[in-house]
C-alpha cells in the first residue's frame, strides 16, 4: 500500500519513464499547476522521458496550444495523446460514416480529414459524444429524451470521454462518460475510449517508445494521476506503478486536502481492488 511522499524526486530514480494525467494533475482547467509544470521539468532534466496522457476528446494539437494557454510550457513533456486520437482511429477502423454528433463544436476538430460527417440523427449510424454542449449549465438529465431516440434506432455509442465529471477551477462539471452512462442504462450499445482503456495506454506507449528511441518496458514507468475510475483503474489494468495524487477530483475523500490521510487513501484503494506506489496531494518534486 502507498507511502505519502513529500515530491516526485524521492521516486525519479526508479523510472525512465512517467505517464501523467493532465486535467487534475498538471492543471485545474483554468490554470497550470506550477508545482506540477516544475516536477515534470526536472524529470525530464534527470534523464527521464514523460508522455501526457489525457481524455481530452480532440485530436492532440489543440491540447498542445491549450496547455499553452494555461501555461504548461512545451519543456515539461516530451509528447502527448488524447482519448480524441484513438477515438479518430476507431472511427478510422470503422464501417460508420455518418455521425450524429453530441458536444459542443470546439470539439469538431475530432472530425477533420475523416471520410465520416457529422450528420442529423436521424440519418447517422453512430452516436459520437464528447461531452455536453453547455457543460456549465446542463446536466446528463437533459438529453434523457434524445439518448432514448437514438437508443430505439440501436446506434453505437462512441465515448471520446470516460470522465464522469472533472474540476473546472472549484466547480464540478459534468463530461461525456455521464451521457455515456445514461445511454447504457436506456439500453444502448456503449463503446468506451481513453483512460482505463487499452487503446489510449498502447498509443501513449507507442510514444515513449519514440521519444526513448528504445522499447520502454513498462517496469521502468511510473503512472502519475489522481482519478479512480480512470488513471487509477488504468494504471492498474496494465500493470503501471502508479503515484496517486489525492488532491484532485478526490480530495475531500482523504481529510484535509493538502495534508491527506493516508489510512483513508489506503482504505479507499483497497477497497476498490486497487494499489499505488506512492500518494501526494499534489504533484511536485
Amino acid at each position: 500500500m502507498p507511502k505519502l511522499i513529500a515530491g516526485l524526486s524521492e521516486l525519479a530514480p526508479q523510472y525512465k519513464a512517467v505517464l501523467s494525467d493532465i486535467w487534475g494533475v498538471v492543471h485545474n482547467g483554468v490554470a497550470a499547476f506550477p508545482s506540477a509544470v516544475d516536477a515534470l521539468i526536472r524529470f525530464r532534466q534527470s534523464g527521464g522521458h514523460v508522455v501526457l496522457i489525457t481524455n481530452a476528446p480532440r485530436p492532440n494539437p489543440p491540447i498542445h496550444a491549450q496547455l499553452a494557454a494555461l501555461g504548461v510550457p512545451r519543456e515539461a513533456y516530451d509528447d502527448l495523446v488524447t482519448s480524441g486520437d484513438v477515438t479518430r482511429d476507431r472511427l478510422i477502423g470503422g464501417t460508420e460514416r455518418r455521425i450524429a454528433h453530441i458536444g459542443p463544436d470546439r470539439d469538431l476538430s475530432l472530425y477533420e480529414g475523416l471520410e465520416a460527417r457529422v450528420a442529423a440523427d436521424a440519418e447517422a449510424d453512430v452516436i459520437v459524444v464528447t461531452g455536453l454542449y453547455d457543460d456549465f449549465t446542463e446536466v446528463p438529465e437533459d438529453y434523457r429524451a434524445r439518448l432514448t431516440a437514438l437508443v430505439a434506432r440501436d446506434l453505437p455509442l462512441v465515448c471520446a470521454n470516460p470522465d464522469i465529471v472533472v474540476e473546472r477551477g472549484d466547480q464540478l462539471i459534468w463530461c461525456a462518460g455521464a451521457l455515456a452512462r445514461l445511454y447504457e442504462e436506456l439500453g444502448g450499445r456503449v463503446e468506451m475510449l481513453g483512460k482505463p482503456y487499452a487503446p489510449i495506454y498502447d498509443r501513449a506507449h507507442a510514444l515513449l517508445n519514440a521519444v526513448a528511441g528504445r522499447e520502454v518496458p513498462f517496469s521502468e514507468v511510473l503512472a502519475i494521476g489522481d482519478g479512480l475510475p480512470t488513471d487509477v483503474r488504468g494504471a492498474h489494468t496494465r500493470g503501471l506503478d502508479l503515484l496517486f495524487v489525492t488532491g484532485g477530483i478526490h480530495a475531500i475523500d482523504f481529510g484535509d486536502p493538502h495534508a491527506p490521510d493516508i489510512e483513508m487513501v489506503r482504505a479507499r484503494l483497497i477497497k476498490e481492488g486497487f494499489a499505488a506506489k506512492a500518494a501526494m496531494p499534489r504533484l511536485v518534486w
